[in-house]
């Protein structure tokens, strides 16, 4: 039986195990954390609409459901040459056929990160904003910040969605507390048309949610620095923030960027469409890790890093079988979300023929929190897997 190791345990990694289990493989996951942690749906943790437990599955009941080994070590080291992997403990991961990266992406620091949380970062940031939050609500009143920054190496290393999400949810939290009007809210990102990808009409959309939610923009000017009480600007301004919620852009895995496997300009892993590193036998490398490949709209998103995921344990199937039949993630490329308000939501989708948005009001917002409930039970098997979900 073949032996696949797979690093990593977010939605990339995760659904790799699945998938490859499913061809009845010998199959092993590496994560730094031993949960399954569903990055869509913490948006709501920072309002109090839900907890870090609601949105992490353990991977040991994961493991147990599909039949994969677990291995709760961080990577240190990895040799694609010899597939052989060093773990934080010291310990040495050896004699595997295949090995799929899906470590996910380091993040673009910048002076004072210190003083921001993400809601794309550590699972505990999310815990921590709920904190904050909370206690300028006691207070009161309270001066709020929300962006996200770029990458001009790699504009798909860009996540824009969550933080709308979250500084919509908090708008509407606010209201429910009957404090909005003593709260002052605003959006920034160095990008003069931040969410462009999204297609022109998202774009006006955005705008006239920012009116209606009176929601103030700081936009087109690069971020210098993070200071305790806001963000500086290159134009010289400052906003003055009491809590900052920031997305960094993504750069390439500093483990994968030490490999000495081949690396785009941002340091993301350069595969072919079919996820595998060409001129290493075995290797593949797929989600955030790898180059996404695609229009300049493209974005790293988990929909797309698990298509990536079921096409490489089928490629990987056929090559056990030395049967040349491969797939391709090009053709599922697509922005595909379903962008939360706290009271509704709006569907938003974009492909090589354009981009929309459609607000949907009350139910949209219970549409995200079924997919959520979908999610979690689907990757348990506790529920059949729906085709494209």
């Amino acid at each position: 039986m073949a032996r696949v190791l797979v690093l990593g345990g977010g939605f990339a990694g995760v659904e790799a195990a699945i998938s490859l289990r499913k061809h009845d493989l010998d199959v092993t996951l590496v994560s730094d954390r031993d949960f399954f942690y569903i990055y869509p749906t913490s948006i709501w943790i920072p309002t109090g609409d839900a907890t870090m437990e609601d949105v992490s599955v353990p991977l040991d009941k994961l493991a147990f459901a599909h039949g994969f080994k677990v291995i709760v070590d961080p990577v240190t080291a990895f040799d694609p040459k010899t597939k052989r992997t060093t773990l934080a403990s010291g310990r040495v991961l050896e004699g595997y056929d295949y090995v799929v990266v899906a470590m996910g992406q380091d993040k673009i620091m910048h002076k004072g990160m210190e003083h921001t949380l993400s809601i794309c970062g550590k699972p505990e940031e999310a815990t921590a904003l709920y904190e904050r939050l909370d206690a300028l609500v006691q207070k009161g009143s309270g001066k709020l910040a929300f962006g996200f920054g770029g990458n001009p190496k790699d504009t798909s290393a860009v996540r824009g969605g969550p933080a709308f999400e979250v500084l919509f949810n908090v708008h509407n939290y606010l209201k429910k507390k009957g404090v909005r009007d003593r709260f002052e809210l605003i959006f920034f990102a160095p990008m003069a048309k931040p969410g462009q990808k999204m297609g022109e009409k998202a774009l006006e959309m955005m705008d006239k949610m920012f009116k209606m939610t009176d929601v103030k923009t700081k936009i087109g000017s690069k971020i210098t620095e993070f200071v305790e009480d806001g963000i500086l600007f290159e134009d010289g301004e400052k906003i003055v923030s009491d809590l900052t919620m920031f997305i960094a852009a993504g750069t390439g895995h500093s483990v994968l960027k030490a490999s000495g496997l081949p690396l785009s300009d941002a340091g993301f892993v350069v595969t072919n469409e079919y996820n595998e590193v060409e001129g290493f036998d075995g290797i593949y490398a797929i989600g955030d890790s790898a180059s996404l490949i695609g229009p300049k709209w493209r974005a790293k998103q988990g929909h797309v890093a698990e298509v990536m995921a079921r096409n490489t344990a089928h490629n990987i199937w056929m090559d056990i079988q030395h049967i040349d039949s491969k797939e391709s993630y090009m053709d599922h490329l697509n922005i595909l979300c379903v962008m939360d308000t706290g009271n509704g939501a709006a569907f938003v989708y974009r492909d090589s023929k354009g981009g929309k948005m459609i607000p949907m009001p009350v139910v949209g917002h219970w549409m995200k929190k079924g997919w959520g409930w979908y999610c979690r039970n689907s990757k348990l098997g506790r529920i059949p897997r729906i085709p494209g979900l």
